[in-house]
């Protein structure tokens, strides 16, 4: 593995004969990957001459996210605020963090994960209810674990999943996925007739969901 560039563009090349296919990733941080099964660095080269106005997009967006992270073991980040640990909101966390036999950092990260999805059981579940009886929808179960890529999913035989870590989100991007998964139940799509039935039980839905893209969330 090495380096490439081209104008300011700089990637790091992996070259892997397996693979079918050359692709670009672009990390949250910023970081591109260019991975092909050819060991030509001019292909790798063009590759990212023909991809530079995309790359340059994808880049721009993530100069505006809006990116929470705390300190592990210091604080805790709930509903959009980063609280301290020593917090009232926070006992359940310093709890699980007593109660660990070896406090190395993925037993540490592991307790966080818990604490989140505990409160996210909670809280969130709450909301399922309320908007449901308001939109007058009905759901067969709920689920929640932990996402990398989505918010939350709503399946064929009306099963809501919510991304656990939602619960670090302002509450007004909690209920902007709540009704968009509740949504779902009618439309099964984003169609215009779908985002209208979210923006008719939340004002400002276009705008939330911007917000809500923009959103990363480190640990």
């Amino acid at each position: 593995m090495h380096s490439i560039s081209y104008n300011d563009i700089t990637a790091k090349l992996i070259i892997n004969p397996k693979l079918k296919n050359s692709y670009i990733k672009i990390e949250h941080n910023g970081e591109i990957t260019l991975k092909t099964p050819y060991k030509s660095n001019s292909f790798a080269l063009d590759m990212l001459r023909q991809r530079e106005g995309w790359i340059k997009k994808q880049l721009s967006k993530i100069e505006n996210y809006t990116t929470y992270s705390v300190n592990i073991e210091d604080e805790v980040l709930l509903f959009g605020d980063i609280l301290s640990i020593d917090m009232p909101q926070a006992k359940g966390l310093r709890e699980r963090l007593q109660k660990l036999r070896l406090p190395n950092k993925k037993n540490i990260l592991k307790a966080y994960d818990a604490f989140y999805k505990e409160i996210a059981k909670e809280y969130i579940t709450q909301r399922v209810e309320y908007f449901s009886i308001l939109m007058q929808l009905k759901y067969s179960e709920i689920k929640y674990r932990k996402m990398k890529s989505r918010w939350g999913s709503c399946s064929s035989k009306r099963v809501l999943t919510f991304n656990s870590e939602l619960i670090k989100l302002d509450k007004k991007l909690i209920d902007y996925v709540v009704v968009h998964e509740l949504s779902h139940l009618v439309h099964m799509n984003h169609s215009k007739a779908f985002h209208q039935l979210v923006e008719s039980y939340l004002d400002g839905s276009k705008e939330l969901r911007k917000e809500l893209r923009s959103t990363r969330l480190l640990a």
